[in-house]
């Protein structure tokens, strides 16, 4: 239990750190850490083999960088740009479908508090269900 790693392991544990694509690939079976460790040692970090993961962290940085420069409204209006008229049509009246119903259940219960439920029937029984009188 007290081994420490040897110093090579610990140079790609940070290698691996700084390119996190490589730990996705490795959970979706698209590599595994043998092989990966195995390039990495004989190419070294600076080989066109990890290229893939530097342009991928380059990419995704760039796009963190400018949709918070842009703010979040212009990343929805890009969205919304990219969708299609129809679909969100459907999705509008499915929402408002649902709302429709929510609304219609709660006004129901709004609409019958228990003080108005109680019955004629309900009214004619004694309060107590045994009714002990003395003789």
């Amino acid at each position: 239990m007290g081994k420490s790693l040897h110093p090579k392991v610990k140079e790609f544990k940070e290698f691996v750190r700084k390119h996190p694509k490589i730990v996705k690939d490795v959970r979706n079976g698209n590599a595994n850490w043998q092989e990966l460790f195995e390039d990495w040692y004989l190419l070294g970090e600076e080989d066109t083999r990890w290229d893939i993961y530097r342009e991928a962290e380059n990419k995704s940085g760039a796009q963190k960088e400018e949709t918070s420069k842009n703010g979040w409204f212009d990343h929805v209006g890009e969205l919304v740009k990219n969708m299609d008229a129809n679909q969100l049509q459907s999705h509008i009246n499915n929402i408002s479908e649902v709302l429709g119903t929510v609304q219609g259940v709660i006004s129901q219960f709004q609409s019958n508090p228990k003080s108005s439920t109680v019955t004629n029937e309900t009214r004619a029984k004694p309060s107590h269900p045994f009714s002990f009188r003395k003789d």
